[in-house]
């Protein structure tokens, strides 16, 4: 948890055209109402969703959805407490400046009876901080050799912006398992910033650390890093997931951080040299949740925390999973460029353009967007879809419906181009609701490479028959 750097990225709103049903009208008129009206539909999702099914191909290695009474601390058989102001003979205030004191007491870390985590920061009447940091018990996570390791986390930011919000510095990330017990070793030993954010703003930071300090071949002490906005809602108004997937399969071996499904930023070993990619990665990881106050990355934003900094916002963590696929024996084909991984699950909301499809609110397990009022004509586009040297044959698409009775329709695969056959398609008609979601299975002609993914969808009834929360490919 350092000082990584990059820009802000906006998003383009969606263009939306007219309806062709009351279901489409009154969708519309409500995405009308903007940001505000956006945040307030995410405060109604629930805070608890469940951690989402694995799909297919990845196998679940770790999972803490933070079930239990309100008040308590976590479990211990998960996760450590880190107490005071750094580790055992480590660098002073965490090796970052930060101000606070890090504390075990359930005023700092504690469920809230909802299935939620919360780390709360709190100034007591001297003016002097307390929070909370804790770390996994294991330290072994890794890809296997030639598969993939996928870290997410669903996530609410400390819900203070402005001059309130300055000096709080929320952060879920991984230090390489080497660390732990040495604490002089970094940044050679590795660490990945899954999600960092300062001062409140609508900013989701990640980072990869290694090599030396300062300067080296990882830019330290700022590191690889990007950085995107949170859409729909912001970061501190509602939960989002973050997300890094670590890829032996391919050749380069890389790592992508994603945002609600969204690959934003990609290391790539070749952009290092060996020794110092080796170094930081040919072992396990442990997993971080913390909220510091203060300290260098706030510092290059405006300051840590001062007499108008409101204490008491919580870093809400809905569940923290550690999913890992198996790899097929090297990877030693050097993939073409793209930003997306067929083999995990992409989110429907994140397309690149689309025609008549409204992003909203799902109850389904992980919470998010789907997108909905989908009929016949509609499409959507995903673009740089990296299928591997490896054909997929299988399409899954995660689906709802509360079509009328004798509507229904095709949600069909295409590459490259609307005008193109579909090389796969499932037909679907009422699943009981237009939230009650299912996982929906179809063959599809085989596919390597990487491509432009469309959704189309086809229907012999001008009203809606679907919705898409996501969908990925399996060999």
């Amino acid at each position: 948890m350092s000082e990584p750097s990059g820009m802000p990225a906006g998003s383009p709103p969606a263009a939306h055209r007219r309806r062709r049903s009351v279901r489409r009208a009154l969708v519309a008129v409500i995405g009308t109402l903007g940001l505000a009206a956006a945040a307030a539909t995410a405060a109604t999702l629930p805070a608890n969703a469940s951690a989402p099914t694995p799909p297919s191909g990845w196998t679940q290695v770790f999972l803490d959805d933070f079930n239990g009474p309100a008040g308590t601390g976590v479990n211990t058989s998960n996760w450590l407490y880190d107490t005071g102001t750094s580790y055992p003979g480590g660098a002073a205030n965490w090796g970052t400046g930060e101000v606070e004191s890090m504390t075990s007491s359930t005023s700092n870390v504690a469920l809230d009876g909802n299935g939620n985590l919360l780390i709360t920061p709190r100034r007591d009447a001297s003016g002097h901080w307390t929070s909370g940091r804790i770390e996994t018990t294991r330290t072994d996570f890794q890809p296997p050799a030639g598969g993939k390791l996928r870290v997410q986390a669903r996530i609410q930011m400390p819900n203070v912006t402005g001059a309130a919000a300055k000096g709080y510095w929320p952060a879920f990330w991984m230090l390489g398992s080497p660390f732990r017990g040495n604490y002089q070793n970094w940044p050679g030993v590795g660490e990945l910033d899954i999600m960092e954010n300062v001062q409140g703003l609508n900013t989701d930071w990640a980072t990869m650390h290694c090599g030396t300090n300062p300067g080296g071949p990882c830019n330290e002490t700022s590191g690889i890093g990007n950085s995107t906005s949170c859409a729909g809602t912001t970061c501190q108004a509602g939960f989002h997931t973050y997300a890094m997937e670590w890829d032996r399969s391919t050749s380069p071996e890389e790592i992508r951080f994603y945002l609600d499904g969204v690959n934003f930023h990609t290391v790539k070993a070749n952009q290092v040299d060996a020794t110092t990619w080796a170094n930081a990665t040919d072992h396990g990881y442990f997993v971080i949740l913390n909220v510091a106050m203060g300290g260098g990355f706030p510092g290059a934003f405006g300051g840590g925390p001062d007499s108008g900094t409101e204490p008491g916002h919580p870093m809400t963590v809905d569940y923290v999973q550690v999913l890992q696929s198996s790899g097929s024996g090297g990877g030693t084909t050097p993939p073409p460029s793209g930003n997306r991984d067929a083999y995990g699950p992409i989110q429907a909301e994140s397309y690149d353009s689309q025609s008549g499809v409204i992003p909203e609110s799902t109850t389904d397990s992980g919470g998010g967007q789907d997108i909905g009022s989908l009929a016949g004509g509609d499409w959507a586009l995903y673009k740089g879809v990296n299928f591997g040297s490896t054909a997929a044959t299988q399409f899954y698409a995660r689906v709802a419906s509360g079509a009328a009775s004798g509507a229904s329709g095709l949600v069909e695969v295409r590459l490259d181009s609307r005008s193109n056959a579909p090389i796969g398609s499932f037909a679907l008609a009422n699943t009981g609701g237009w939230q009650s979601w299912r996982t929906v299975p179809a063959n599809i002609s085989s596919v390597t490479g990487t491509h432009d993914v469309y959704l189309t969808f086809t229907s012999g009834q001008p009203a809606d028959f679907v919705n898409v929360n996501w969908f990925d490919f399996g060999h």
